[in-house]
């Protein structure tokens, strides 16, 4: 068993959480026992995950989307209320990781998600570093063959818009929902931008700019980090690490 704050504070260092200016709180967000022998990792902390965890006995939920947003009612009612009675009922440890998870060079979802697909690393840029550029191999050079190997990949088809026998070079690509960037993709230079999220203005700026835009899922693009990252604690610390995972299509 591992004191909890050492896990965190290991976390923090590794994440360079410190740097970030986020949306919820990064680190324990509800406490639980004080020490920890086996971690469930998961996207979200839905009831599910929640569920699963005090199933498998673990005494840390570890998670990228938390239970706790800016944008949020701060009552704890309903659904919240319900989530966090569970974990409070079964002592298990809530600790989430945001954007520092999204930005990490090579445990970040960005990160997993290249190194799955293929795709060469070159830079990353933009608000927080959240956006990366790189080469596509040539096997994902047209849009077609790229939304073969990202179906292959992630277990569903994305959303593609953009001209289908256009050779493409230069993605740039940030998971979750980041449709809002793809105009600075755009302005750096982007044959495609990816993203897990797709809004209806991305439709016509894709067409008009003839730079492709692929939402490939929320969920889905955002799978790896966390497991990455449950992967380094289980390493460093010797604890048992799993990986809930959820049929999420959004």
């Amino acid at each position: 068993m591992t004191p909890r704050q050492e896990i965190l504070r290991h976390c923090d260092t590794l994440l360079q959480t410190a740097q970030f200016k986020d949306y919820a709180p990064n680190g324990l967000q509800v406490e639980g026992t004080e020490t920890v022998g086996k971690i469930v990792t998961a996207v979200t902390a839905s009831r599910a995950a929640i569920e699963h965890a005090a199933a498998h006995n673990a005494q840390m939920l570890l998670v990228h989307h938390g239970l706790f947003w800016k944008s949020e009612p701060l009552t704890v009612t309903g659904w919240k209320k319900q989530r966090i009675a569970k974990l409070l009922a079964h002592d298990i440890n809530l600790a989430g990781y945001h954007l520092p998870l999204d930005a990490h060079p090579e445990l970040g979802n960005n990160a997993q998600l290249a190194q799955r697909l293929g795709w060469t690393l070159e830079a990353q840029f933009g608000e927080q570093n959240l956006l990366n550029a790189g080469a596509l191999p040539d096997s994902q050079s047209t849009l077609p063959a790229l939304a073969a190997a990202l179906e292959q990949v992630l277990g569903r088809a994305p959303t593609v818009v953009g001209c289908p026998n256009a050779t493409r070079r230069r993605i740039v690509w940030c998971t979750g929902g980041a449709q809002g960037f793809f105009q600075a993709a755009i302005d750096a230079g982007a044959d495609v931008y990816l993203t897990g999220e797709i809004s209806e203005a991305q439709y016509h700026l894709a067409n008009e700019t003839g730079v492709a835009f692929v939402s490939a899922g929320h969920h889905a693009t955002e799978r790896y980090g966390i497991q990455a990252l449950g992967a380094a604690l289980a390493a460093h610390f010797g604890v048992e690490c799993v990986f809930f995972d959820e049929n999420n299509p959004a």
